[in-house]
């Protein structure tokens, strides 16, 4: 059985991209950019929250993005960062509304991803995506939020809280790396050979169902195992700089050691830790009822001085 997970999570983590397997809760429609470019369409999810689609002139960039919810005079927005490869259904499409009927979530999908078409000259890195969605923040007119990141988009989520430490009120960091030991070293071999054939399907086949330039999968995969082949350790001392508060999840079984996760927790000033039992990377964001709760009691609660 050891063996099967082994090889099951080998699979899974191509290029540390998460697999969500489940029903997507969801019904948002693709919205082309063409059609939305500057523009913010009203509609309705499943759940009867108000959601609200467009795409944001940032860094060279038309960033799609959508709204859950309305604003709340007393508790800043949620935003959403996925991980690599993914969407933001393939990444939060489950618990996405249950976050959402307590507060209003934003979340957006980086550059190359999803409906967001790429640059094509332009790299992949943690500090970019950290500078785009910091960038969309301010073209949202939203001076101060809190963050949910999910595997890279965890550690965009601290890259943002080290550049734009001012934009972040919380972080909720899931399954992120930082530090190349963290993970296991098998990764790093399924680093190596990486083939966009070997891409789990459904990332494939939500990327080819969203993407305003779908020819571009390749381009896309192959960005994102570079940025992954070349990830730099975030120095000890940036992330003892992070003031805002902070809760790190991770599965039992999730394709970052679980000592690492302990290692984040230590060196975050005033972080939580929550390991999540019987789950591994692409299970993480699919225990919405205990990861709901746990993020919903993290933001509401009052931080201690």
């Amino acid at each position: 059985m050891r063996n099967f997970i082994r090889i099951r999570n080998k699979r899974i983590a191509a290029f540390l991209l998460p697999l969500a397997t489940a029903a997507f809760l969801l019904t948002l429609g693709t919205v082309t950019q063409a059609a939305a470019q500057h523009s913010e369409q009203p509609g309705k999810n499943q759940n009867m929250q108000t959601v609200r689609t467009g795409f944001a002139p940032v860094n060279g960039l038309q960033i799609y993005f959508e709204i859950h919810g309305v604003a709340s005079p007393t508790q800043p927005p949620l935003v959403l960062l996925h991980g690599g490869g993914d969407t933001i259904q393939t990444s939060f499409g489950q618990i996405l509304p249950a976050l959402a009927s307590g507060r209003q979530v934003i979340a957006f999908e980086q550059q190359g991803y999803g409906h967001t078409a790429d640059i094509a000259d332009r790299p992949f890195s943690f500090e970019q995506s950290a500078d785009d969605a910091a960038a969309l923040l301010e073209y949202l007119h939203i001076e101060r939020a809190d963050l949910f990141g999910y595997s890279n988009g965890g550690t965009i989520a601290l890259q943002m809280a080290i550049r734009h430490p001012k934009a972040i009120r919380k972080l909720v960091v899931a399954s992120a790396l930082v530090k190349h030991d963290g993970a296991y070293p098998w990764l790093w071999d399924a680093m190596a050979n990486a083939k966009v054939e070997n891409m789990p399907q459904v990332l494939q086949k939500e990327y080819l169902k969203v993407a305003p330039q779908p020819e571009n999968l390749r381009m896309m995969h192959d960005k994102a195992v570079q940025r992954m082949r070349h990830f730099k350790d975030i120095p000890a001392d940036a992330l003892r700089s992070i003031t805002a508060p902070t809760l790190v999840v991770i599965g039992d079984a999730d394709v970052i050691r679980p000592e690492h996760a302990v290692e984040t927790f230590r060196l975050l000033p005033h972080a939580q830790l929550a390991v999540l039992p019987g789950t591994d990377h692409m299970q993480v964001t699919t225990r919405t009822r205990w990861l709901a709760s746990m993020i919903g009691g993290f933001l509401d609660a009052r931080a201690i001085k």
